[in-house]
């Protein structure tokens, strides 16, 4: 376990995950006081890497859970494997199992941990003693409803589930809980109370500059700088998406692959591969694209 928010940023480090003091302080607490972790940004920031990056430093299992309209509490904590209950059933009836009171007993059977599919909130909590942390991935938590807030809220409450058939489960090794969100919607209050939070922006020029050459060791400094300082750019121009990490990343990757330093006409060919939208593209190209590279060369 890390000892304190500097050894964590450097473990992070270490991970490919490159935190600045604040973000590194909150997660570090929400370690160590077994606290969820509700991470907020634009998307592309860096929020649902870090949780995989956590889940490297402490060498436990990444569990993901995303969300989306609609999801409920069976995709969500657990259910019944109703296909291998019926064959038992069918498998006891021709055996003959099923009579009298071995038939009770057979038919409480259907309902054993051999018949209970684990979705991701049990599983988070199902861990032995003396396993390593899990680190559960509660992504896009802002893309579900009310419902599925008030069941999120009562199961990190406690670390604990009850199911009727078997009773509680409670969790033996507490797991390290990440939320995302977009903000696409306001959570409530209840839920923000339970958790720590943290509002990621995007990085400096620098720290972008940084978080490329460790992501993609292959790409030369001179493009790194380049693709850095020209997402900062594109970030101020008002665009529907403006692109992330992932796409700076993505980027100077493409470049790197096709040999070329960052020009108009290599910035307009690989251009789909940092904005998304047909609309943003045409901001761009309606800007000085030329004069915005020409400001990223060094003097």
């Amino acid at each position: 376990m890390v000892s304190d928010p500097s050894a964590l940023i450097g473990s992070l480090a270490d991970a490919g995950y490159l935190a600045d003091r604040g973000l590194a302080t909150v997660a570090y607490l929400a370690m160590t006081l077994e606290r969820p972790l509700l991470v907020e940004g634009e998307a592309g920031v860096g929020k649902t890497s870090l949780a995989a990056a956590l889940a490297s430093v402490v060498d436990g299992p990444l569990i993901r859970l995303q969300c989306y309209d609609g999801i409920d509490a069976a995709q969500a904590l657990y259910e019944w494997d109703h296909a291998r209950q019926l064959l038992a059933l069918r498998a006891g009836e021709a055996t003959g199992a099923l009579s009298g009171h071995d038939a009770a007993a057979a038919e409480s059977d259907l309902y054993a941990e051999r018949f209970l599919v684990r979705r991701p909130l049990l599983q988070a909590i199902s861990f032995p003693v003396g396993s390593p942390r899990p680190v559960l991935l509660i992504d896009e938590v802002d893309r579900a409803d009310d419902e599925f807030e008030a069941l999120l809220l009562e199961v990190l409450s406690e670390y604990s589930i009850t199911i009727p058939e078997l009773g509680p489960q409670s969790a033996l090794v507490r797991p390290i809980v990440i939320l995302t969100s977009n903000r696409t919607r306001d959570l409530h209050d209840a839920l923000k109370r339970r958790c720590l939070y943290h509002w990621v922006e995007h990085p400096s020029i620098e720290r972008e500059i940084a978080i490329v050459r460790l992501r993609a060791p292959q790409v030369s400094p001179v493009v790194a700088q380049q693709v850095a300082t020209l997402v900062s750019h594109f970030r101020d121009l008002g665009l529907y998406k403006p692109p992330g990490v992932a796409e700076a990343v993505d980027w100077a990757m493409a470049l790197s692959v096709l040999g070329a330093e960052l020009t108009v006409e290599s910035a307009l060919d690989t251009l789909g591969t940092v904005v998304k939208y047909r609309e943003d593209r045409s901001r761009i190209e309606a800007a000085d694209l030329g004069a915005m590279i020409d400001a990223t060369r060094a003097p």
